[in-house]
């Protein structure tokens, strides 16, 4: 089928990545620290900060993002349930590369960066599945970039958002029967695209005539994600 020659096609589409932890993982980072709570659009860590503390996410939902020196932001990944924030900046030692803003209202596990050492020294297991993590993130990272790069700005688009939409989408049966909400704003999705916002707002208008997508205020509502998979900006 002709559809299926877009990214959203199993052979366009970079790698997923599993999750790695393990329940018993999760308990021993679980009583390793200090739960906490954070509102929405509270920071949970802050580009250029020390890497002191390492977070594990047991609800809610975070962004990563990073700005450029021109102000341009750009959204990196979603983060949830049963995933660790800033356990990088813990295991090599430097300042953070991105900073963690609450989506939606979350809870985690505040682990302290000598405590977290202590963990992963201990618990062979454990440190292999977190290095397996940080790994699984870079391949992923790398795939997206191989599969998407050589790609036009709309597939990347709709790419970018039906991944996102799988991941992390929550079901807005109100909308439509299969939709998916995504808590992303215009300025996000270009970022995570690597493209223009006007280029985003072309993709979405054409996704909007054609009934796949919707959107409201903070959100991309993927009405139908099957037609998102086949969605093919370039063939006409």
């Amino acid at each position: 089928m002709e559809g299926r020659t877009r990214s959203g096609g199993a052979e366009g589409r970079p790698p997923s990545r599993p999750a790695v932890l393990g329940q018993d993982h999760l308990a021993l980072l679980g009583e390793a620290g200090v739960v906490h709570g954070w509102s929405r659009g509270e920071v949970l860590m802050r580009r250029g900060e020390p890497g002191d503390r390492a977070i594990l996410l047991q609800q809610g939902l975070v962004k990563i993002t990073t700005e450029a020196v021109n102000g341009y932001t750009s959204l990196l990944a979603f983060r949830g349930p049963g995933e660790l924030v800033g356990e990088l900046a813990v295991l090599d030692g430097g300042n953070r590369s991105a900073t963690v803003t609450a989506v939606r209202p979350v809870r985690g596990v505040i682990i302290a960066a000598a405590r977290f050492a202590v963990l992963l020294q201990e618990h062979g297991d454990l440190a292999l599945a977190v290095l397996r993590g940080v790994s699984g993130r870079l391949r992923h990272s790398d795939g997206h970039r191989e599969a998407l790069g050589s790609r036009s700005a709309g597939v990347r688009i709709a790419h970018v958002l039906l991944e996102f939409a799988e991941r992390h989408g929550t079901p807005a049966s109100d909308w439509a029967p299969a939709a998916l909400a995504v808590p992303m704003t215009q300025q996000e999705l270009a970022g995570a695209a690597g493209t223009s916002r006007e280029s985003v707002v072309r993709t979405l208008r054409d996704l909007h005539d054609l009934g796949i997508v919707g959107t409201a205020r903070g959100i991309i509502v993927v009405l139908d994600p099957a037609r998102l998979n086949s969605w093919n900006p370039d063939c006409g």
